[in-house]
């Protein structure tokens, strides 16, 4: 399965007493992009829109074309990893990876073919039986990964999933990403609070500041531009 473009057309979103947020862009079908911009600027918010936690107060998400309006979360072409990994404490590696394909564990040999593949695919060959405490921080987001990926669903979102991570093993994360990225072609979207993680690993970035997306282009061009408002205060240059 290749990735879905997912093109958001003025959509109006607050939360309760709080500044109006407004999208307009266009995340290109296999593309890689990292959100980036100034703590509340609607990160967040913007990947729980098209996920569907949050429903926009006017506009359209679509989907390669087709209006998202009214369809639930679990019914979206998205998957999604968040910093918190939501692994069940008292279920083995594999049975939490296998909740991705069937909530009542019901795996026919396909499936258990295709947990192993995701298993393998995230490093985590060998480790079925271990509980998530017997993990390290990086093993349990590598667990959460290969839970999204057993999904087989086109456009993937991180959540800023790799944040309480050290500096080396955030890289390696950021390094496995891409890779699953480069592999199936999956339109991928980045939280993240740091701009080297984005230069590092997407293809694109998205410069979000004051409740909207400023610009959105390929990383080397974001990041080398000096006509975006608000960029060079963000990155500090």
């Amino acid at each position: 399965m290749t990735g879905a473009a997912i093109q958001l057309d003025d959509v109006d979103f607050a939360y309760p007493g709080g500044e109006p947020l407004h999208f307009s862009t266009t995340f290109e079908a296999g593309s890689f992009t990292g959100l980036i911009g100034p703590s509340g600027s609607g990160k967040t918010t913007l990947i729980n829109l098209i996920a569907g936690f949050e429903e926009p107060v006017s506009g359209h998400i679509s989907f390669d074309g087709v209006n998202a309006a009214g369809t639930e979360p679990a019914n979206r072409p998205v998957t999604m990893v968040f910093q918190d990994n939501n692994l069940f404490a008292h279920l083995d590696v594999f049975t939490n990876i296998a909740l991705g394909v069937s909530a009542s564990l019901n795996l026919p040999d396909d499936d258990r073919t295709l947990i192993a593949t995701a298993m393998e695919e995230t490093g985590l060959s060998g480790l079925g039986r271990r509980l998530p405490r017997e993990l390290s921080g990086g093993q349990r987001q590598r667990v959460a990964i290969a839970r999204a990926l057993v999904r087989d669903r086109p456009v993937l979102l991180l959540d800023e999933p790799f944040a309480a991570l050290g500096p080396a093993l955030r890289r390696d994360m950021l390094r496995l990403v891409s890779n699953i990225h480069k592999q199936r072609a999956m339109t991928v979207i980045l939280v993240s609070h740091d701009p080297a993680d984005v230069k590092f690993a997407a293809t694109h970035a998205a410069f979000l500041d004051e409740g909207g997306v400023v610009a959105n282009r390929p990383v080397d061009a974001l990041f080398s531009a000096s006509d975006i408002p608000g960029l060079q205060g963000y990155l500090g240059t």
